[in-house]
């Protein structure tokens, strides 16, 4: 045995020629049961795509770089659970092109931060970090709640992603830029139809100007949103079932 591999080790041709065969006949068996699947990632109830206002909130937040300090991946050991709540589902990154899960934590994960926090103390904490987080070296982005959030690319940023596989609608899209302001928009008529197009999407004034929809509004509900949508209690009660 020791010649045998010596003799393959001292030959370069050799030792390619197995290490291709071992590395094809690995590849095979990983990969040929993918082509029988139509979806690897389980199913779990809630989950649906962004409204078109958490689609651009979402665009805000990965152009100012959040992903570099935050995660949005609880893994299933007990110190995180324990600190942020439920592990990570892969079904909760189905819809993310691409996904925010993050490899650094300066600041904690947010895969749970969705309404943990009012709207106020969002937008404070983004305002000024250090007024409610006194040792957060996060910078301001105050800037958000001036810059007014753009609606006219809505309907194009849901056909982007619906070429990726998410699940808009014709509807969804038609109806996007009208979604988008009536989401953060306090007593317009759409917003009923927003609640209907999209399960458990909140819709209300987010930044604390009504009279607008700022980029700020846009970050906060998909903030809000995050960790939303999935009901752990029935999750876990169906998992024990299994």
């Amino acid at each position: 045995m020791i010649v045998k591999h010596e003799k393959i080790e001292k030959s370069a041709t050799l030792l390619f020629i197995l290490s291709f065969l071992v590395v094809t006949i690995g590849g095979l068996v990983e990969i040929a049961p993918l082509f029988y699947v139509q979806n690897t990632i389980e199913k779990v109830k809630g989950m649906r795509p962004y409204t078109p206002l958490e689609l651009a909130g979402r665009n805000v937040y990965i152009r100012e770089g959040c992903y570099t300090c935050h995660s949005q991946m609880i893994r299933p050991f007990r110190d995180e659970v324990e600190r942020y709540g439920h592990y990570s589902l892969a079904a909760e990154s189905m819809y993310d092109h691409p996904f925010q899960w993050g490899s650094k934590r300066t600041g904690p994960d947010l895969a749970r931060v969705g309404n943990r926090y009012s709207d106020e103390w969002h937008v404070q904490h983004l305002v000024n970090p250090q007024s409610v987080v006194p040792e957060s070296i996060m910078p301001s982005y105050a800037f958000l709640a001036k810059n007014e959030v753009r609606t006219d690319d809505a309907a194009q940023h849901l056909k982007v992603n619906a070429l990726v596989g998410v699940p808009y609608t014709k509807e969804m899209i038609e109806n996007a830029t009208t979604d988008m302001i009536a989401q953060a928009t306090p007593d317009h008529d759409g917003a009923e139809a927003v609640a209907n197009r999209y399960p458990k999407a909140q819709t209300r004034d987010f930044d604390g100007d009504p009279s607008r929809v700022t980029e700020m509004d846009a970050l906060v509900a998909y903030l809000q949103m995050l960790g939303t949508l999935v009901d752990f209690k029935a999750y876990k009660a169906e998992e024990n079932l299994r």
